[in-house]
């Protein structure tokens, strides 16, 4: 993460955790794709969403309003960058970072950093820019496109930085108890509440999200979302973009 990115965090941080929870099925993908991996570092961990418990775990940190909502159980932290981590080469069987890359000032060096501490696999969570329109940025907030799509690594960049990869698509649950940008997607109306957006960091780089918030208010107000989308409502889970990538590094 970047001076500026937890900059960011230092401000939006303190309601973060009452709606950034993490989801059970989120957890068991990323654990199930680190395996017995032990110890593992998490880069960027925030309040510390999908740690797993049943291992070592160290965190990195950058942001200190995120390190003060870190519970008393979670695993030690490090208040330090994704790009300068302060551990030897190898020093754990596993790099995890959890939708956080697209926040680092220099993604390649870190991506190269969670190869050279990871002895075993590095496990990421990310968004995959090409994928195709989401119904609240097409409709409501469509600067969120050239805002997200420049900083999110492509699956080819990550398969530059990091070797061979297996990608694993993540839908997303209709009621995910995370509340990232897509989390959302089949109750539109939590997208009117300041807090959901002051959790979801694009929402901080908008201009005028006002204008949005109006318009989203008007169209579920006189049915328009509805009528647009009412096949969502059969949905149970729905693809965004987001991907579980996982690599073993390279010597």
């Amino acid at each position: 993460m970047t001076v500026r990115g937890a900059q960011l965090y230092d401000e939006i941080g303190p309601g973060y955790r009452a709606y950034r929870r993490p989801d059970p099925r989120v957890a068991a993908a990323i654990t199930e794709a680190l395996g017995h991996a032990d110890p593992v570092v998490n880069v960027g961990a925030g309040a510390g969403s999908y740690e797993p418990t049943d291992r070592r775990v160290i965190a990195v940190e950058p942001a200190g309003a995120m390190i003060a909502q870190r519970g008393p159980a979670s695993a030690p932290v490090v208040q330090a960058s994704a790009t300068h981590l302060p551990f030897r080469d190898g020093a754990f069987a596993a790099a995890l970072a959890v939708l956080t890359v697209h926040h680092w000032p220099d993604r390649s060096r870190g991506l190269a950093e969670l190869v050279r501490v990871a002895r075993d696999r590095v496990v990421l969570l990310t968004w995959d820019p090409a994928t195709p329109g989401f119904w609240l940025v097409d409709d409501y907030f469509p600067e969120i496109w050239a805002i997200d799509r420049p900083i999110f690594p492509t699956l080819e960049d990550l398969q530059t930085a990091l070797g061979a990869i297996e990608v694993r698509p993540l839908p997303v649950p209709h009621d995910c108890t995370d509340g990232f940008l897509g989390a959302y997607w089949r109750r539109p109306e939590a997208y009117l509440d300041p807090g959901v957006r002051g959790a979801i960091s694009t929402f901080t780089k908008i201009r005028d999200v006002e204008l949005g918030v109006a318009r989203l208010r008007r169209d579920l107000a006189d049915g328009t979302w509805l009528r647009r989308h009412a096949d969502l409502l059969e949905r149970t889970e729905l693809d965004l973009g987001y991907r579980l990538v996982a690599s073993r590094p390279r010597r």
